[in-house]
């Protein structure tokens, strides 16, 4: 059973720019449809938990327009892969915050009420751990937060470190398997069987339809 008062849905870069055809990881040769598959569950957990008054967190992957936070291996191994962050492309320049691209998919857009922004988080970070110099920690703390269920993209970088950082914070972490995407097929599922070696050394590894029916549970379960 998981207790909604104590914990959050992390959903992990569902940005135009790897969702997108037009975006950064089309231009890097990722393969855009894969990671579209996610769209789907991640918007059933988002009805899910937000009927239920959970803690929503979105995380946007991009750089200052200056680029001072984008370390310079980074910066040339997206060059090397055509895909140049920093550099303009049809949704604005490639992996830079405020530009259109930088933005959420319209379908995973913090829910708004009266048209101003809810109470859900969004977390901009500029590495692929939402814990690398962002201020995630404390935010999830201040709200007696201590399990995640973690989703989006891709399975093997953003979601998985994500999964580890938060794991070595003392996090309890349910990684949401078809909720989440590799940017390559023949990586999902050893992506995701590396997060359960040792019995779960970096938590639980579960699908869409089971961790819903795990939220079904808490809610008909006596307080």
């Amino acid at each position: 059973m998981l207790n909604p008062a104590s914990t959050a849905l992390l959903v992990i870069d569902m940005q135009r720019d790897f969702l997108d055809e037009r975006g950064y990881a089309a231009q890097a040769g990722l393969d855009i449809a894969r990671l579209r598959l996610t769209i789907g569950p991640v918007r059933a957990l988002l009805s899910a938990t937000r009927a239920m008054g959970m803690r929503v967190v979105f995380t946007r992957e991009g750089h200052r327009p200056d680029l001072s936070d984008c370390p310079p291996t980074k910066l040339a191994r997206s060059r090397a892969a055509g895909a140049e962050i920093g550099q303009p492309g049809p949704l604005g320049r490639l992996l830079v915050r405020g530009e259109f691209g930088h933005d959420l998919i319209d379908e995973c857009q913090p829910m708004a009420d009266g048209g101003e922004a809810s109470d859900e988080v969004v977390i901009d970070k500029p590495g692929y751990s939402a814990f690398h110099q962002t201020d995630l920690d404390q935010i999830l703390r201040a709200q007696g937060v201590h399990t995640l269920l973690v989703c989006g993209v891709t399975t093997e970088v953003c979601v998985s470190t994500t999964v580890r950082a938060a794991t070595d914070l003392g996090y309890h972490c349910i990684t949401v398997a078809d909720a989440c995407a590799a940017s390559e097929g023949h990586l999902q599922q050893p992506a995701l069987e590396m997060l359960q070696v040792e019995g779960g050394i970096f938590g639980e590894v579960a699908d869409c339809a089971a961790v819903l029916a795990r939220l079904v549970t808490s809610t008909q379960s006596p307080t």
